[in-house]
């Protein structure tokens, strides 16, 4: 089995490689993973990889999970804007993106929705019970209660304190 991971320091460029030209942070050539299934004399080796390759550059993101939330948020017109250029609106749904990438058990949001234009909106709460049934637990705060009939719970701030309604 021959491994090759190579971790080029930020002054390292290897542009012609880089989907978006800049400097390289990390770079495996090559890698071969392989186990063994099943018991002597039926053993058999299982390869899992075979020659992967792959490049990270300076600030470029990577995973699977990027390009369905671009499509899921109607957001990829804007993957190669900077965060300072996008409107407010735009910016919460980066912000949602950001949070949902890892698929994280619970999902903590503060007026998540600000901002958002009306199919957004809608597109938001799909999403949401898209992940509320796969198991994702949401806590949302807001000071919007026109969504109740969409929560499980609702709690009221009073005297400091959450108090369930």
């Amino acid at each position: 089995m021959t491994t090759v991971v190579q971790l080029v320091p930020t002054s390292g460029r290897d542009d012609e490689r880089c989907v978006a030209p800049g400097h390289c942070v990390l770079r495996v050539d090559d890698l071969r993973k392989s186990f063994s299934k099943g018991l002597p004399p039926w053993r058999r080796r299982v390869e899992v990889l075979r020659g992967a390759s792959l490049m990270v550059c300076s600030g470029e993101l990577v995973d699977q999970a990027v390009a369905d939330l671009l499509a899921e948020l109607s957001f990829g017109r804007y993957r190669r804007y900077r965060v300072e250029e996008l409107s407010g609106g735009t910016r919460q749904k980066l912000n949602l993106a950001l949070a949902l990438m890892h698929e994280p058990k619970l999902l903590l949001l503060d007026e998540p929705y600000s901002g958002f234009d009306w199919e957004t909106y809608l597109r938001f709460w799909e999403m949401a019970e898209r992940r509320r049934a796969d198991g994702m637990g949401i806590l949302i705060v807001s000071h919007f209660l026109s969504e109740r009939d969409r929560l499980d719970r609702v709690y009221e701030l009073k005297g400091g304190k959450a108090v369930a309604r």
